[in-house]
């Protein structure tokens, strides 16, 4: 190991150290029934706020929905969505609803690329014409005397051009049978 290469450096945190956050005393006096938890402390805020605005709305149930506020406040000690605290899983709504919609590569936002149409073709072709026995074509020769790396430029080249048509063979693939055999017959109806 060199002298300037970083030391790697592993932490491992206990049970001790997820302990969530809680609030239980406020200066020397502590809360009855406490600690609280954020969320339990935003419910008994806003619950309390939303029963002293609207008493006239629930006056004549008398203590259920004090109840429910208390039982909603002791609901929300140790809630997890999906794993996560309350406060962390609203904050991730939060940052998902400010992500771009194909999402990000390398800090930046995703996007696709513009369409544009592919133009192509294809020729069928028959077999090449057979050499006459014992000589041999001229072109076979012009292989053979070149090297790889010329064949394979060559090879590059003939492919941009356009290919000269072939001298008329039967047909000989079950495909151009059928070609033929419809050309006979007058064409597709």
């Amino acid at each position: 190991m060199t002298a300037n290469a970083p030391t790697r450096v592993g932490r491992f945190y206990t049970s001790a150290r997820r302990h969530p956050w809680v609030l239980g005393k406020v200066a020397d006096w502590r809360i009855p029934l406490g600690p609280y938890t954020p969320a339990q402390i935003a419910v008994a805020v806003v619950g309390g706020f939303l029963l002293v605005k609207t008493i006239a709305w629930w006056s004549w149930m008398g203590p259920v929905p004090i109840a429910a506020w208390l039982l909603a406040i002791w609901a929300v000690r140790r809630p997890k969505i999906r794993g996560r605290a309350p406060m962390q899983a609203a904050l991730g709504w939060l940052l998902l609803g400010g992500q771009p919609q194909g999402g990000r590569i390398g800090g930046r936002a995703a996007r696709d690329r513009a369409s544009h149409p592919l133009l192509s073709g294809f020729t069928i072709e028959g077999p090449p014409a057979p050499a006459a026995a014992g000589v041999p074509s001229p072109a076979a020769g012009q292989r053979a005397a070149r090297s790889p790396r010329a064949s394979t430029a060559a090879a590059r080249s003939s492919s941009r051009r356009r290919p000269e048509p072939a001298a008329p063979v039967g047909p000989v693939s079950g495909v151009q049978q059928l070609l033929a055999l419809t050309a006979q017959r007058g064409g597709v109806r």
